[in-house]
């Protein structure tokens, strides 16, 4: 279904959400909202791994979680990446919802939910680049590969990379980093 709601209508009820359940975080993506999932521990240590090889490659960059962005044309949707990789002090002063202005790369880790195919794989690909974030990385755990999109067009990347786990791949810029996927095997159950 898609939502009626306006963009700060939609703000004000993820507020009053999580004051009814600590737990629920909402997103309005393509005109739909959905529940995020909570992440699972082997989803927490995707997320920790990737964070200490991006710092390590660049120090005054930070993995933010957690942080909403505003997304889409017009910047209408408003998503919560598992991770946004930006400069140390990108959202400073920004609140909940963020300008992604200065963000490098969107992160989602697939979660074990019936939406993550239709949530990760197509709305949230199309509204990052949209949005023009550079580099979107989708690592994949139901099919144990990292899809890696770049060169952001309008409504969509020109570029994907898929390479299953276990193999280096490289982020392109302005990220710059190669990644050795092996660590991620450990991670799928």
């Amino acid at each position: 279904m898609v939502s009626v709601l306006s963009q700060e209508q939609f703000e004000e009820l993820a507020r009053l959400g999580v004051r009814v359940e600590e737990a629920l975080r909402l997103e309005c993506v393509g005109g739909r909202i959905w529940e995020k999932p909570m992440p699972d521990g082997d989803h927490a240590e995707i997320i920790a791994w990737l964070t200490r090889r991006c710092v390590q490659a660049d120090a005054g960059w930070w993995l933010h979680v957690g942080q909403g962005l505003r997304v889409e044309q017009g910047r209408k949707g408003n998503a919560r990446p598992d991770g946004c990789l930006a400069p140390s002090d990108t959202f400073v002063g920004q609140g909940e919802w963020a300008d992604a202005e200065g963000v490098l790369m969107a992160v989602e880790v697939t979660s074990r939910d019936h939406h993550t195919d239709r949530r990760d794989r197509e709305d949230k690909p199309k509204a990052y680049a949209e949005t023009g974030i550079p580099v979107y990385l989708l690592i994949d755990r139901d099919t144990c590969e990292v899809k890696v999109h770049s060169q952001p067009d309008g409504g969509c990347y020109e570029m994907v990379l898929t390479v299953p786990f276990g193999k280096v791949v490289s982020l392109p810029d302005p990220v710059g980093v190669d990644l050795d996927t092996e660590p991620l095997k450990g991670w799928v159950h």
